[in-house]
């Protein structure tokens, strides 16, 4: 009779196996006055904690988007009172950018993801997070390797585009002291002009919007790749043209509608329409500039709030709020939290280096690192010193 033997490779077998990092995630309550959203939903917080991830939410976090406390708790968060308790997690994760006073609860490996807002920053702002040394990384830099785009600001320039154009056609309204005109007209009414600056996804889906309402649509690029790219989106001709400065000019006074939606990989949007343009388009017409983040393509924009969101220059009404897709909290929150959460989800076993280390799209949106620059635009805007980010990571193996 055979005798069986006990397999030796068992015991080896379980010492090697790896179990997963289960990650503390943070989401704190936003102050800034512009921010609504928050950058995890419930049910994403439910599917994190399904698969063992802790997740502390400040209370009162969702508010302003709509979520409650108790949906949040019901979905597996731990409810805490205050930002000090939300920055002892492993990962921050914020839909506006650290202020000065959450930058000193910070602490050294700590991965901070937020939006870095580029015109606003400056040289103390960084030499504060390189003290602090955490990992920061600017959610509208994840890049997706898939699609080559960029998953966060391709989701906020969609609700930027077709709210933009909602917002002007209210602004159109006797009742908001626009023109008293209707966007699509009616039968035998011509429908409102919109002059779209820009090319790119927000110009894209402002022009499905404005068409879907049925006003006429007139786009302005330089980029002519661009231009083909969204008439083939849009499935039909539109009625386009390169950036020639008389031709714009001409088609801006007689417009009702202008967007700005022009967008410049190097932070300042180009100034495309001086004020003496402004100044003799018709009296009601409404103005509103999307690249206001980036400084404004309008000569007349001035950054307003949601609290004011308008101001009349010239006997033309201006919208020019940064922060549009704060509009509509809700929408904006769940499409980050989306974002987030997969990537989240998909990240290698053995915690924050895994995290970033496994992800080349991910790693594309860091800036500081332990207390090194790693973003070589942010070095040469701010002369400090930048470093490889692939050469630290590969240090630390």
């Amino acid at each position: 009779m055979e005798t069986l033997s006990t397999p030796g490779t068992q015991p080896e077998t379980l010492a090697v196996k790896h179990r997963n990092h289960h990650l503390s995630i943070g989401i704190p309550k936003e102050t800034t006055l512009q921010e609504n959203r928050v950058a995890l939903v419930p049910n994403s917080v439910a599917t994190l904690t399904a698969h063992g991830h802790e997740v502390l939410v400040q209370a009162g976090a969702g508010e302003k988007a709509c979520f409650s406390d108790l949906e949040y708790s019901e979905a597996g968060a731990h409810i805490v009172q205050s930002p000090e308790e939300v920055y002892k997690a492993e990962i921050v994760l914020k839909s506006a950018p650290p202020t000065l006073d959450e930058i000193d609860l910070m602490r050294p490996g700590q991965v901070i993801v937020s939006p870095i807002h580029l015109p606003l920053l400056n040289a103390e702002y960084i030499q504060r997070l390189l003290q602090k040394k955490v990992i920061a990384l600017a959610m509208e830099y994840i890049h997706d390797e898939d699609s080559e785009g960029f998953p966060i600001v391709h989701a906020m320039s969609e609700i930027a585009g077709n709210s933009a154009i909602l917002i002007a056609a209210d602004l159109l309204a006797t009742t908001s002291g626009g023109k008293g005109l209707l966007l699509g007209g009616v039968a035998g009414v011509p429908p409102a002009k919109v002059i779209i600056l820009g090319a790119g996804v927000i110009a894209e889906f402002a022009t499905r919007t404005a068409l879907g309402l049925g006003a006429e649509v007139r786009i302005f690029d330089n980029n002519i790749q661009r231009i083909i790219q969204l008439q083939k989106q849009i499935g039909h001709s539109l009625h386009t043209s390169v950036l020639n400065p008389q031709y714009l000019h001409e088609q801006l006074l007689s417009a009702d509608v202008a967007i700005g939606a022009v967008h410049s990989p190097h932070a300042n949007a180009p100034m495309l329409v001086s004020e003496d343009v402004v100044q003799r388009m018709k009296p009601g017409s409404v103005i509103v500039d999307v690249s206001i983040d980036q400084g404004g393509c309008f000569e007349t924009s001035v950054a307003t709030t949601h609290a004011q969101p308008t101001y009349e220059r010239h006997g033309v009404i201006h919208y020019c709020v940064p922060n549009i897709p704060s509009r509509v909290a809700r929408t904006a929150s769940e499409a980050i939290s989306n974002i987030l959460t997969s990537i989240l989800l998909t990240r290698e076993s053995g915690g924050i280096l895994s995290l970033i280390t496994a992800h080349p799209g991910l790693r594309n949106g860091i800036y500081t690192y332990r207390g090194a620059l790693t973003n070589t635009h942010l070095g040469e805007r701010f002369q400090l010193r930048s470093t490889d980010l692939n050469l630290l990571i590969t240090s630390q193996f």
